[in-house]
């Protein structure tokens, strides 16, 4: 694949659906263009606004908040696997509304607690909390969401 056709590509994916730097590397790695030519093709796809990373990182917060009920913290560590800037995350993360996201976990605490078999209630806790932390939220809000759904 030439420089011009990996451009062009890279357009049409870029304009279906955001997509961060890392992303586009990989790409152009697996189609094996050389790295000056990645290096330009990134910078015109900037240029162009076709690669934003900060509206890249507003939509992936969005998204796996909204959507898939992740926590900042695994929202955050998905952000730096893409090797967005800590600067870019923290501004990203600020659009998450503390309300809706306590609700959504108090919400899949309901749903994960009639699901759960346990023989005990502090096996039972022990298993919400784990559960939680996994979806990535910090232990002080989990904490305070498990303490309010089983009493």
């Amino acid at each position: 694949m030439t420089a011009e056709q990996a451009l062009s590509r890279l357009q049409s994916l870029c304009s279906r659906c955001e997509k961060c730097i890392f992303d586009v590397s990989q790409k152009l790695r697996d189609w094996n263009i050389s790295p000056t030519d990645a290096k330009k093709i990134i910078a015109k796809l900037q240029e162009q606004k076709f690669i934003d990373e900060q509206r890249y990182a507003q939509a992936f917060v969005r998204d796996k908040s909204r959507i898939s009920h992740w926590g900042i913290l695994k929202i955050k560590q998905g952000l730096q696997a893409k090797k967005i800037s800590a600067i870019i995350i923290s501004t990203a993360l600020q659009e998450i509304d503390l309300e809706c996201y306590k609700k959504d976990l108090q919400q899949i605490l309901i749903r994960k607690n009639a699901l759960l078999k346990a023989n005990s209630p502090s096996e039972q806790k022990a298993k919400l909390i784990r559960f939680a932390l996994s979806r990535g939220y910090d232990y002080q809000t989990v904490y305070e969401a498990v303490t309010k759904l089983t009493n």
